[in-house]
């Protein structure tokens, strides 16, 4: 995927997990720590707290969720003055665009991959998200 994008270098960090991907000369190099990071506490106490994913929701009865599939920005739509991609009350296919997520200065969009009803919108326009965050609740009835 690297080297099909102009993308250069890539890197996720979750709990106890991190992977970063570099691409250098052609060549992509893989560099993974799966074991607790034991960060300098100094760095992460000097840098600004970071949002975090709310607490895990409450599972509805015919209510799915569409979640981030990246670290990124949100977006509702292309651009300030486009119509939003998905409201509550949209209905929605498993191939609909619901949102943009911007992630390293490119545009990702994002689709459903769930067919139903936008019930609620979770996430601010212009939010930073996390992975696996829930962006909508989709009613699938």
């Amino acid at each position: 995927m690297m080297k099909r994008s102009e993308i250069s270098e890539f890197e996720i960090e979750e709990k106890d997990f991190k992977l970063r991907l570099c691409r250098k000369n052609g060549e992509t190099q893989i560099i993974h720590a799966a074991a607790p990071l034991a960060a300098a506490p100094a760095a992460a106490a000097a840098a600004p707290a970071a949002p975090t994913a709310a607490a895990a929701p409450v599972e509805e009865k015919g209510i799915s969720m569409v979640t981030s599939p990246m670290v990124g920005t949100f977006y509702t739509a292309a651009s300030p003055e486009s119509p939003a991609f998905a409201k509550v009350g949209s209905k929605v296919g498993a191939d609909s665009i619901v949102c943009i997520i911007e992630a390293m200065k490119v545009m990702n969009e994002i689709q459903s991959e769930i067919s139903g009803t936008i019930t609620e919108i979770l996430v601010e326009n212009g939010a930073a998200v996390e992975y696996g965050q829930p962006l909508f609740k989709v009613k699938t009835a």
